[in-house]
């Protein structure tokens, strides 16, 4: 090979090197997904019970935190006022989807036009107004419901067999929520049912607990029925302990009411309604439209019961209602 070619080869290799990328990075980076979640209660601490659903219910779909998951939670504890600007900061950090969990998140996050997923707590979306229909939602809103009035009955039930005796029910919830208002009517209609009689006791924030307890005690109930928000769950240890002083049976739509001193409770199973949420979450990131996803209803219940309010109750809960707990707490 003559000089001249040599060198000319040498030149044109040593720019076909200068063009062409390392092989480590000819690849293409991962994308990152990045998933609000949004509600009125606290914020959402990914080492809660709850929180590790979350994760591993997004690591399980290939979602990993630091990898390509990034997730941004926010939580207004109570504060409903302060949802607007939450709702903004995860619109600011340019989220790809927002996980909503209760009414006022879900009506928020539907209004920014993002693919929204209601992870539960949200009541009936069609009779809220929040979608269209249950089958094809339409809009951007997809995600899980109840049924309240299928469930308000069956807690009656359990509270009629745990105390016979019981003809008046007590029912708190809050009454600036249209969902729990929605929630609050489909109980009264079933107490009805029942043959119970409904005390209304609607509050609006924490001060209106002391006319609610004022009430109850200038005219006593039989049994309190309280109603899950962000406003009730916040305030639910002072129900509990107007339970107690006055040897009241309450129930309660969720179980973690039991762990901490409620008496029973009857309701979804939230970690697996945070499970189908992520499952919603992860066909809509793959290029699903959440309008035309059908809202879903949770498949697992749990009736949970505190033997030791019970006792404290003076209230002897019959076997054959023990025997359908899924959890007694002793």
């Amino acid at each position: 090979m003559r000089r001249r070619e040599f060198i000319g080869l040498l030149g044109c290799t040593a720019a076909q090197s200068l063009v062409r990328p390392p092989s480590g990075l000819a690849q293409t980076a991962p994308k990152i997904f990045r998933i609000g979640h949004i509600n009125s209660a606290p914020q959402l601490v990914l080492t809660s019970p709850l929180g590790k659903v979350l994760e591993k219910s997004f690591q399980q779909r290939g979602y990993t935190l630091g990898k390509n998951l990034v997730l941004e939670l926010r939580g207004a504890a109570g504060q409903v006022d302060a949802l607007p600007g939450l709702v903004q900061e995860l619109v600011d950090a340019k989220v790809d989807l927002i996980l909503a969990t209760g009414y006022p998140p879900a009506v928020l996050a539907k209004l920014t036009g993002l693919p929204t997923v209601v992870t539960h707590g949200a009541g009936d979306p069609v009779a809220t107004k929040l979608v269209q229909s249950w089958s094809r939602p339409s809009g951007n809103v997809t995600g899980i419901s109840d049924n309240a009035a299928e469930l308000s009955t069956k807690r009656l039930q359990l509270l009629k067999e745990t105390a016979p005796a019981i003809r008046r029910v007590a029912m708190l919830w809050n009454k600036d929520d249209l969902a729990m208002t929605l929630r609050y009517d489909a109980a009264a209609k079933a107490a009805q049912g029942l043959g119970v009689s409904v005390q209304p006791l609607g509050v609006r924030e924490p001060n209106d607990f002391d006319e609610a307890f004022g009430a109850m005690t200038r005219d006593k109930p039989d049994a309190i029925l309280m109603v899950a928000d962000a406003l009730t769950i916040l305030n639910r240890k002072r129900v509990y302990e107007f339970a107690a002083a006055h040897r009241l049976p309450a129930i309660y739509e969720v179980d973690f009411f039991v762990a901490d001193g409620g008496l029973m409770s009857y309701g979804p199973d939230i970690a697996e309604c945070f499970e189908r949420a992520v499952a919603l979450a992860d066909r809509i990131l793959k290029g699903a439209k959440p309008g035309e996803l059908p809202f879903e209803q949770p498949t697992r219940y749990k009736f949970a019961i505190n033997a030791k309010t019970a006792k404290a109750l003076g209230l002897e809960i019959p076997q054959s209602v023990i025997a359908r707990a899924d959890q007694v707490i002793e």
